[in-house]
């Protein structure tokens, strides 16, 4: 059985553990080991993670298979579009992928977006990562593409969009 949570303190650690599982088979033929390495110490550290939790400048969810946490969605407000809000990380743990549990949890963002009264969730994918297919069967659309720097890298990302 599986459920989903507003993630705590206590579940930062987790999270990066997750990130961690989830990111080397994800990204390994699309990014070089440097990139992933630095990427992943730039983003998911737990006091990092902990931090946006006490914050609330990103909501977490926990979806847990059986009571054990195999993967997590952040989510929050565009920080200069209000109206829109943004699905910064959907990651599942790799022996957990099909699923169906990045849809619930992506469902479950779109119902609290709604809740807040908004219509546009938005999300960057890498244009090589073939999250982008499962994203477009979400309802999700291409709305332009950006290179982000990251350190010395780029994240070489499509933005997409879903109504609500």
């Amino acid at each position: 059985m599986c459920t989903i949570r507003p993630a705590t303190l206590a579940d930062a650690n987790c999270i990066v553990k997750i990130a961690h599982q989830t990111w080397w088979p994800a990204y390994k033929a699309i990014l070089s080991a440097e990139q992933i390495t630095y990427m992943l110490n730039a983003i998911y550290i737990s006091d990092k993670i902990a931090v946006q939790i006490e914050d609330g400048s990103q909501q977490y969810l926990i979806l847990e298979d059986d009571g054990v946490p195999v993967a997590f969605a952040a989510y929050s407000p565009r920080a200069d579009d209000a109206e829109v809000y943004k699905l910064h990380k959907l990651y599942c743990h790799p022996q957990t992928q099909g699923r169906g549990y990045g849809k619930l949890l992506i469902n479950a963002v779109v119902d609290a977006v709604r809740q807040a009264g908004k219509t546009k969730l938005e999300l960057n994918v890498n244009r090589d990562n073939k999250a982008k297919d499962f994203y477009e069967k979400m309802g999700f659309n291409i709305a332009y593409d950006e290179d982000i720097p990251i350190g010395p890298y780029f994240m070489n990302d499509h933005v997409m969009r879903k109504e609500c």
